[in-house]
């Protein structure tokens, strides 16, 4: 609901549970007045009345209370615009007009229920338009840039700010890591002065991700939760601080230094990614919670379809494939009940290690001679679908691409081209390159029927250069557009194929990645332990439905060597989108039908798993972790026991989401419980030890 004043100068969002109210100045000063529970217009106005503090020497009035502070002017904040001409520097605006779209009238309220505010400003020949849509209680901001003037430079264009209320002692948290540790929730005190997060790396990044929640009080089911989550997969920044007056501020956008993000000529527009932000009163799970149905209603393509159960390639075979070889893997991969099979790494051009092939996606004539058509064909036969893994920004210097045009990657002038994993990255924001990728990958998803891709971005941008552009930094943010248009063009020219996002695990997970593709690799770690803390994280801001999960050999022969049972591996894989990874012509046959139970276990809890709200019941810091899915009247909890001592007993679990009136029973003890059920006698039965775990099943009776 869009509520605005008479006056036109006052404008409240509201959700289900929440409303963002803003105030326009006679002096044309863009106000914040309340983020947090529903207000209504009037107590906006009254707010409204007394939003500007009295002037203290040394400080301005401003800082801490504008929407959107821009550079210049009575302002010592960090500014969310900043734009350079040949004649100055900063920004005056004027106020033109405020601006709804998709909105009904609100019969005496002079408002408008539901769609979108613009707020339009103009500083000589540039026009700022701030946009706010509110999707339940996410309350989407970003900002369109629009130059009819001399040409300008924005060496800062920020999505948005975030003014939170006046309170003591800010907590903030955030999703730290690095490759395969990606996710890890960490929590800290706020104070005075700037942390400053973000990724000069090209991409989203593994060691964090575009998320923050701030509490003061919060637990995982109570207390009030200020987070906001950046849609951009390249380098991007969010900047939050407490201010001398002890107010917070959170500032964000694409790109991570002020050094110039693109050039405007007369004409020319720029759009920001959208900064997304929400309240919730429910903690830290309420809030998660809140998070995953936005995305699944708003953000994710066909989140209503669950995703298949999956086997790759690449852990059993790396490059060493065939034809042959992958048809016996997708014939023991059919027997346990897997949907979907995918050929990794190593199918394409000279692809026999990470030194070649990159840039050649053509079926090596030696490993398909006839294509990957007869393969592909083979796994339908078989009942699945067919996938294939692509890395379509990235080259090998050894390879058929590269050779021809040597001009088409990132490199500075008279310095060295740094390889990593062997590879560089292509410059994606030449038009000439999105042709080649699009010819390429058009070609490749027309000569089979390929249903699913994977595709991969495995190292960073270094020398990040564009000889002979005028204005070569502009790659930064062309490129990330770039992959984008392509990926939006594959889906509307091939609307029966999926999407995963993968960066060497998790490297490119935000809002924006996901509003293109249908789940993501969350991590290269596959350990079944590991991935307990990495998945706990994941879930604060992302669901479960995006959350690729795969069951690999004993021991992890990939990173740590544990040694784990089918079972613990199974159940952490079977909290996202399940997936199976391992070398199936080397498992037993136990093995096989135990994983075979495994799967048809999976596909009957998936919808609560893919489409449930989620709870965490215990966090993974060692002993009793556990998560709960509820979906209309049935509800499943995941458990593992990590270590337990001699003597010590399996601690109860209460859970949540439940009708406290209503009788549920459960499915592994047929005991009935009432209510807020406590797990007890299920728990001891079903975990036995170091490193177990554990489904367990109730229906509403």
């Amino acid at each position: 609901m869009l509520e605005i004043s008479d006056h036109g100068r006052t404008w409240v969002l509201s959700g289900p549970t929440s409303s963002y109210a803003l105030h326009l100045t006679d002096g044309d000063e863009l106000l914040h007045l309340h983020w947090g529970p529903r207000i209504a217009l009037a107590d906006a106005e009254e707010l409204a009345a007394r939003a500007l503090p009295q002037y203290r020497g040394f400080e301005s009035p401003l800082d801490g209370h504008e929407e959107y502070p821009v550079e210049g002017g009575p302002r010592f904040v960090r500014p969310a615009l900043s734009v350079r001409t040949d004649e100055r520097r900063g920004t005056e605006w004027t106020f033109e007009a405020y601006e709804t779209e998709g909105a009904e009238s609100v019969e005496g309220a002079g408002g408008a229920q539901g769609g979108e505010l613009r707020l339009r400003f103009r500083d000589g020949g540039l026009g700022i338009t701030l946009h706010y849509r509110m999707r339940d209680d996410v309350v989407e901001r970003w900002v369109t840039l629009d130059n009819q003037g001399p040409d300008l430079e924005l060496l800062r264009a920020d999505s948005a700010t975030w003014t939170l209320p006046d309170r003591e002692d800010w907590r903030l948290s955030q999703l730290h890591g690095r490759w395969a540790a990606e996710s890890r929730l960490t929590q800290s005190s706020l104070t005075y002065g700037e942390k400053v997060l973000g990724s000069r790396r090209g991409h989203t990044g593994h060691p964090l991700l575009p998320w923050v929640a701030l509490d003061t009080d919060a637990t995982e089911e109570r207390g009030e939760v200020y987070g906001c989550a950046l849609a951009w997969s390249g380098s991007w920044r969010i900047a939050v601080a407490q201010l001398p007056d002890a107010r917070v501020q959170i500032t964000g956008g694409a790109g991570y230094d002020d050094s110039g993000l693109l050039r405007l000529a007369a004409g020319e527009s720029f759009v920001t990614p959208v900064f997304a932000g929400l309240w919730s009163d429910g903690g830290f799970g309420g809030a998660s919670r809140a998070w995953h149905a936005y995305q699944r209603a708003h953000v994710i393509p066909d989140a209503d379809q669950d995703r298949p159960v999956l086997f790759n390639s690449w852990e059993a075979t790396e490059f060493d494939i065939s034809e042959e070889q992958q048809g016996t893997l997708a014939r023991r991969a059919a027997a346990i009940g897997v949907e979907l099979f995918v050929v990794d790494d190593g199918w394409f051009g000279a692809r026999t290690s990470d030194r070649a092939g990159l840039g050649d996606w053509t079926p090596n004539p030696d490993r398909f001679p006839n294509g990957l058509k007869p393969l592909a064909d083979y796994v339908h036969a078989l009942g699945m679908q067919f996938g294939i893994w692509v890395e379509p920004e990235m080259v090998n210097p050894d390879s058929e691409l590269y050779r021809a045009h040597p001009d088409w990657v990132q490199y500075q002038t008279g310095r060295k081209r740094t390889e990593f994993r062997n590879q560089l990255v292509l410059n994606l924001a030449r038009e000439d390159v999105q042709e080649y990728l699009w010819n390429q990958l058009d070609g490749l998803l027309s000569s089979a029927p390929i249903d699913y891709v994977k595709w991969d971005f495995n190292r960073c941008f270094t020398d990040a250069g564009w000889p002979g552009e005028p204005y070569p930094q502009r790659l930064w943010v062309d490129h990330v557009h770039a992959f984008y248009a392509l990926l939006d063009r594959l889906r509307a020219a091939h609307p029966g194929v999926a999407f995963e996002s993968c960066s060497g695990g998790g490297g490119r997970i935000d809002l924006g990645v996901l509003s293109r593709t249908d789940q993501v690799w969350t991590s290269d770690n596959t350990d079944p332990l590991d991935r307990l803390a990495i998945q706990h994280g994941f879930s604060q801001i992302h669901p479960a439905r995006v959350m690729a999960a795969w069951v690999t050999d004993s021991p992890n022969n990939q990173l740590n060597g544990r040694v784990s049972s089918l079972r613990f591996r199974f159940v952490s894989a079977m909290a996202g989108v399940l997936g199976v990874g391992g070398d199936l012509t080397q498992w037993t046959e136990a093995e096989l039908a135990e994983a075979r139970e495994w799967v048809e276990l999976y596909k009957e809890i998936r919808p609560l798993v893919q489409r449930g709200d989620l709870y965490r019941l215990r966090p993974p810091r060692g002993g009793l972790s556990a998560v709960q899915y509820v979906l209309g009247d049935e509800t499943v909890v995941l458990a593992w026991l990590q270590a337990q001592s001699y003597g010590e007993a399996v601690p109860a679990l209460r859970l949540r989401g439940l009708d406290p009136t209503a009788s549920y029973e459960c499915r592994e003890t047929g005991e009935v419980h009432r209510g807020a059920v406590l797990l007890h006698h299920g728990l001891r039965t079903g975990l036995h030890g170091d490193l177990d775990a554990a489904v367990i099943r109730l229906r509403r009776i």
